[in-house]
């Protein structure tokens, strides 16, 4: 992060809130910081205000890089999030770190230590539109950490860890440096030290199964249950089947159907719709074909006798579209949309007996000197697309000369009144 250096304000605050001096070692506030957060404490009628006072003028002065810029820039650059102190923690855990998380009463702080949550797996899942028309269940194999049994998530063998030095138990380091004249950059990054986790464990002091890392990795088998008319998008969720980690509430393991494009239907929400072309005849005279079905059931489907199917029309089905969401006995439509293939081009003999039986053409208005003063045309068959693609890539073209002709003319013009 970049900024200008702030201004110079108060820093001694912290150090009157604590009743300590400015060149109060660690022990000092520590001490310090014990002996008035029980006096105040609310549990022992103390004021709740500057219990919290006490606990967030402690966090910064015992964080090396925070007292650094405080002593350096006062309080208004921790506020600007310089140093990681605009957002304080909560003050009960910060006691409790003292006391082994137990209140006055001695049945655990009246507060309860917050657990951090672990982050959520999501892993993507293929399934056909048969599967989610018909449901099924899918068998899926994951790795994933848990803690280790050996040491119960402690990393040693004795349960003990010290805080680390390096980052005083953060977990992370905020490193400061002067790029110029009034402008700093600060870099927040885990500790090289402890990898993050705010604590160290001797070489001889780890546990023998995991090394000191507090968790192992375990494979689990995972039953994924597709229910009936599942869309596409949907989460399946396994709550706390995510990677497990000291401290904190496990996260869930996420599937996300991802539907695979089928060759036949496309669904849409709660229906299906499928394509079908027919010959001129059929649409004409009537048709009659076998539809399979997504489950395997053959569908008759056939026109009305007399019916004429007309190009680009749609037949709808009840009921032989997608089961709906755990509402499995009700489905949507089955939607059919007719094309009609009209054949290339028909012999005299083939236009004299369908003029027999079509209905009659209109007569013709014009008359014969009308005719006579006409012009005949040809009609070309043609790619209207392409055609109008063709025309602008051709405007482009000559756009493009006519600016070469102006601007370059012009120069030369130029050029011949200056000789």
């Amino acid at each position: 992060m970049f900024g200008r250096a702030p201004k110079k304000s108060d820093n001694s605050k912290y150090y009157e809130v604590l009743g300590v001096p400015k060149t109060a070692s660690p022990d000092d506030l520590k001490k310090a910081y014990k002996k008035a957060a029980i006096k105040n404490h609310p549990d022992k009628g103390g004021d709740p205000e500057k219990f919290k006072e006490l606990a967030h003028a402690y966090e910064v002065l015992s964080d090396p890089e925070k007292r650094e810029i405080y002593d350096q820039y006062g309080e208004d650059a921790l506020k600007e999030g310089m140093g990681g102190g605009g957002d304080m923690h909560d003050p009960f855990d910060i006691f409790s770190s003292f006391f082994g998380g137990s209140s006055f009463g001695g049945g655990g702080s009246s507060r309860g230590r917050r657990q951090r949550r672990g982050e959520d797996v999501v892993h993507p899942l293929k399934v056909s539109l048969e599967d989610l028309y018909l449901g099924t269940s899918k068998k899926l194999s994951l790795s994933r950490n848990v803690l280790c049994s050996k040491c119960k998530g402690k990393g040693s063998k004795s349960g003990a860890s010290t805080t680390c030095s390096g980052c005083q138990g953060n977990g992370m380091k905020v490193t400061i440096r002067q790029l110029g004249p009034g402008m700093i950059q600060q870099m927040q990054h885990p500790c090289n030290q402890c990898k993050g986790t705010g604590e160290t464990i001797s070489d001889r002091d780890r546990c023998p199964q995991c090394k000191g890392e507090k968790v192992v990795q375990e494979k689990k088998v995972l039953e994924v249950h597709v229910e009936k008319g599942m869309q596409n998008g949907q989460k399946v969720t396994f709550p706390g089947e995510a990677d497990e980690a000291p401290d904190m509430v496990t996260g869930d393991i996420v599937f996300v159907l991802q539907q695979k494009e089928h060759p036949k239907f496309q669904r849409k929400g709660d229906d299906l719709f499928v394509e079908r072309t027919l010959s001129l005849t059929e649409a004409l005279c009537g048709f009659q074909y076998i539809l399979t079905h997504l489950d395997g059931r053959q569908l008759l489907i056939k026109s009305h006798p007399g019916e004429v199917l007309k190009p680009d029309s749609y037949k709808a089905i009840n009921d032989e579209g997608m089961p709906i969401y755990r509402r499995s006995f009700m489905k949507g439509k089955l939607y059919i949309h007719f094309n009609v293939e009209f054949p290339d081009s028909l012999s005299p003999d083939q236009v004299e007996c369908l003029a027999k039986v079509l209905p009659p053409k209109p007569q013709s208005q014009l008359t014969d000197m009308e005719l006579d003063e006409c012009e005949e045309t040809t009609l070309h068959d043609v790619n209207i697309e392409d055609e109008m693609r063709r025309k602008q890539a051709q405007r482009q073209a000559e756009a493009y000369d006519e600016d070469e002709d102006m601007y370059g003319g012009g120069a030369q013009r130029v050029q011949c009144a200056q000789q």
